[in-house]
């Protein structure tokens, strides 16, 4: 920074301004004057912006005038603000539920605009998290979000989706779904809506107990479905996809089709298996196993959502029903395999006699016949535990 110093041609006045080395703007002005009556003409000089000051009368003759001054950090940083502003969404919600909050709350606290409907009023809640609520959705349509984001239930999105005034939002407005299962949203979407509209079909892998805290790892699957050829859309999609990637996710891109193949695995079996350990009431207990822990955990992420989640998992993926069944017969075959070893022992504590031909190679019919070494004595037949042991005549059966 330099100091110029410029003498006016007015008797006693002195302009001396300050400027950076970058910037031929000066940063502040010190003007120095003689004191005399009120009468005389005071000397005037333009600042920086404009402006004609005139120096006040002082005590000590000087006054200094702070000005505006252009910063070199001032443009970069409009220019980061310009962007950062670019890059920040209107979403609205269509089903403020429990996972529609849940995305909520994260896209307030990234500086997204959120408004949201349901049928449900959801006025306090919405409040407290920062979003506007509308029970009206004409009037939630005219707000002309830029992202609809449809977190409605599987089995309610239809109706939901055909009853929305879709005719209120802008033309090139970007549908977004999170449903837990993706052919059909993608479907429906594709046939429900106009050409004109950007659809965007999305599965964050986790929920409001498996995301409660980071999302740091988690998976998060996406598909363009169909996405205009602006830049401006485009770019509206990866601001989008960007919330997610800077949360931490794990960014999957893939086809409905796959995914819904794929989860039919991951999501569906996962629900069953924990649905049907739920319904078996366990319980934690003082010598629990790491494995136990893990089986408790899952009943506790399963039971928590809806059945009616559930019911969709299996409803509306066409994957879901062989996944079923293919569960159902490695079930079967543990159990053959437990109680077939508990066939060959009891049968051969039924029937000794049998296991000493065997070995003294009889029973074929060939050969000379020997004397068979006769077998134990009779030993109570095992049964399961707090049942009495049974002995059995020697003349008895019994079917296992």
């Amino acid at each position: 920074m330099m100091l110029s110093k410029r003498t006016s041609n007015t008797q006693g006045y002195t302009n001396a301004c300050s400027t950076s080395s970058n910037h031929l703007q000066p940063a502040f002005c010190i003007a120095s004057y003689s004191i005399r009556p009120l009468s005389a003409a005071w000397p005037r000089f333009v600042t920086a912006t404009g402006r004609t000051a005139r120096p006040q009368r002082s005590i000590c003759g000087i006054k200094v005038l702070a000005i505006d001054a252009a910063q070199p950090f001032d443009y970069e940083h409009r220019m980061r603000q310009q962007k950062n502003d670019e890059s920040k969404l209107k979403v609205g919600i269509v089903g403020f539920g429990t996972f529609g909050q849940f995305l909520a709350k994260r896209l307030v606290d990234r500086g997204h605009k959120v408004i949201a409907t349901s049928r449900t009023p959801y006025d306090e809640i919405a409040q407290k998290i920062g979003v506007e609520f509308f029970q009206d959705v004409d009037d939630f349509c005219e707000e002309h979000p830029e992202v609809v984001l449809l977190a409605s239930s599987i089995l309610s999105t239809e109706s939901v989706l055909r009853n929305l005034p879709v005719q209120r939002l802008k033309r090139n407005t970007l549908f977004v779904d999170v449903l837990s299962v993706k052919v059909f949203p993608q479907q429906l979407l594709l046939r429900e809506l106009p050409p004109e509209v950007d659809i965007l079909c999305t599965h964050p892998m986790f929920g409001p107990d498996s995301g409660k805290g980071s999302w740091q790892g988690l998976n998060f699957m996406y598909e363009k479905v169909r996405i205009g050829a602006d830049p401006k859309r485009e770019r509206r999609v990866e601001n989008f996809l960007k919330f997610f990637r800077e949360e931490g996710c794990n960014m999957v891109e893939m086809t409905c089709e796959e995914h819904d193949r794929q989860a039919a695995s991951t999501q569906f079996i996962t629900h069953t298996v924990g649905r049907v350990l739920g319904t078996m009431q366990l319980r934690s207990t003082e010598i629990n196993t790491k494995g136990f822990d893990a089986l408790l955990n899952l009943v506790n992420n399963t039971t928590n959502d809806s059945f009616e989640l559930y019911y969709g998992l299996f409803l509306y993926n066409q994957n879901a029903t062989d996944e079923l069944e293919r569960l159902e017969k490695a079930f079967d075959t543990v159990k053959k395999q437990l109680f077939g070893r508990l066939h060959d022992i009891a049968r051969a504590q039924l029937f000794p006699m049998d296991e000493v031909l065997k070995a003294n190679g009889n029973g074929n019919g060939k050969g000379a016949q020997q004397t068979p070494a006769l077998p134990p004595a009779r030993q109570p037949l095992a049964l399961p535990a707090g049942k009495e042991e049974v002995v059995l005549p020697s003349n008895s059966t019994i079917d296992v």
